[in-house]
């Protein structure tokens, strides 16, 4: 195996409620475990969402109201799940847009603000997107050669993303094979929050990636405009890109 680990590596995807990370919830995930010496962990469970699961979403990943009813919500899970990723480094498909984000979302709405200031994240969708421009599917039937059976559940997601992964490796000898590398070459852009609504810019400084304010230096429109702040704490963001936006704005006041 190419892929050079000096801490484990958790390879995970979720299946949810919907796409909106500040009020879907998740109702089955999957993480496979690896350790720097090749033995692998997983952990498959799905998760009651104290809410409705949209049809369009059963339609999707096939798990309904009537299939999660009797499980554990993710508050149940979260102090458990946060201690068996500690001191890991994640990867997924669309991870850094989706997954991560809404895995700290739902830590975040535990009571649990869990610490992923030091971890690695590489996306192999972007890896796959930079290198060849296709979809998980694709990607499978690209990498492995042959075609993904039981798309959009869990764990069959999960296990295509590592297969894709380590294909990727094998594939492109110019590819990072440790996971700092792996995470640079992954990453579309500086984000500061997971949601990646305020980034760092080349400068290093962090900047709106949306709105009326894109580009421009947070710190500079709160002062500017304190209004803003307000509304985008009473607006409807992550809980995480709350967080970001109050550290920043604190620093701020006490320079």
């Amino acid at each position: 195996m190419r892929l050079k680990l000096s801490r484990p590596l958790i390879i995970f995807d979720l299946e949810t409620t919907g796409i909106d990370i500040s009020k879907d919830r998740i109702v089955e995930l999957c993480f496979i475990k690896i350790h720097p010496n090749g033995s692998r962990e997983v952990k498959t469970r799905r998760v009651n969402p104290e809410m409705a699961i949209p049809k369009a979403a059963s339609d999707i990943h096939g798990i309904t109201d009537e299939d999660v009813a009797q499980e554990p919500t993710f508050k149940q899970l979260a102090a458990a799940m946060a201690k068996w990723v500690e001191g890991c480094d994640f990867a997924g498909f669309n991870s850094n847009r989706f997954d991560v984000p809404m895995l700290v979302e739902e830590f975040l709405r535990a009571g649990i603000d869990i610490d992923l200031s030091k971890r690695h994240f590489i996306d192999v969708q972007n890896i796959f997107h930079k290198k060849e421009q296709r979809t998980l599917a694709a990607a499978y039937k690209f990498y492995c050669g042959s075609d993904l059976d039981n798309a959009h559940s869990a764990e069959a997601d999960t296990t295509a993303t590592l297969e894709v992964l380590l294909g990727q490796l094998e594939r492109y000898e110019d590819l990072p094979s440790d996971v700092a590398g792996l995470e640079k070459f992954s990453a579309m852009n500086d984000s500061v929050d997971f949601a990646g609504r305020i980034v760092r810019n080349e400068k290093g400084v962090a900047v709106f990636n949306f709105g009326k304010h894109k580009g421009r230096a947070v710190e500079e429109v709160f002062k500017a405009e304190p209004s803003y702040y307000n509304w985008m704490m009473e607006g409807d963001f992550t809980l995480n890109t709350k967080n970001v936006i109050t550290q920043i704005r604190l620093n701020s006041m006490i320079k």
